[in-house]
């Protein structure tokens, strides 16, 4: 995929807020220090389009990206971060619940997992719920860097039984690794005439 124009569109809210011009999403979704604007930025190549930040929590709305005029990245905020009010835990849970169950838009869920940890009951979660609505989704096991070969593929058994059986694939910002094998698989999404049904996304 060649990028030609990234434009920051939106923070949204709520549904009221989502562009109303239908384009195919990819979603990004995980836990708040799991490195998801560092993989976004790494996707496009282009430094400082999603915020990165020393401090969890950062992105606090539904960002919407332009990207080649023709579809958008979502950048949805981290959930599990421990150091804000259960109040506003809740509020960005239901921005991302809401998100995800707008049935009248055709979107890919890329869910980050890091690969130097077991599933957090949340990453589980995750998981499940996307089955249970059926949303395609793609599995990333960020941070692959930090392993040695033999300790990621041991990590990447140990999430694959945990989301039982799935497929992850290993994504690094710092080398690049799983960089055009993910962009493969969101080609292959925004090339389909129509919304994928659940299940991992290959």
């Amino acid at each position: 995929m060649k990028i030609t124009s990234v434009e920051y569109l939106l923070s949204a809210r709520s549904a009221t807020d989502y562009p109303r011009q239908s384009r195919p999403e990819i979603a990004f979704a995980g836990r708040s220090n799991v490195g998801k604007s560092s993989l976004i930025n790494t996707l496009l190549k282009r430094r400082g389009i999603a915020k990165t930040s020393s401090t969890p929590g950062k992105t606090r709305c539904i960002n919407f990206f332009l990207i080649n005029g023709s579809f958008y990245f979502v950048d949805l905020p981290g959930y599990g971060y421990a150091k804000v009010s259960r109040h506003e835990q809740q509020q960005w849970g239901g921005m991302i619940e809401e998100y995800l169950q707008a049935g009248d838009r055709r979107k890919l869920v890329v869910m980050l997992v890091d690969c130097r940890h077991a599933a957090s009951p949340l990453d589980l979660q995750m998981k499940q719920w996307l089955d249970h609505h059926s949303l395609a989704h793609v599995i990333v096991a960020t941070k692959a860097d930090k392993l040695s070969k033999n300790q990621l593929a041991q990590s990447l058994r140990r999430l694959g039984n945990a989301f039982d059986g799935s497929v992850l694939l290993p994504f690094s910002a710092e080398n690049e690794t799983g960089r055009l094998e993910l962009w493969r698989r969101i080609q292959h999404f925004i090339d389909s005439d129509e919304q994928p049904t659940g299940g991992s996304y290959a």
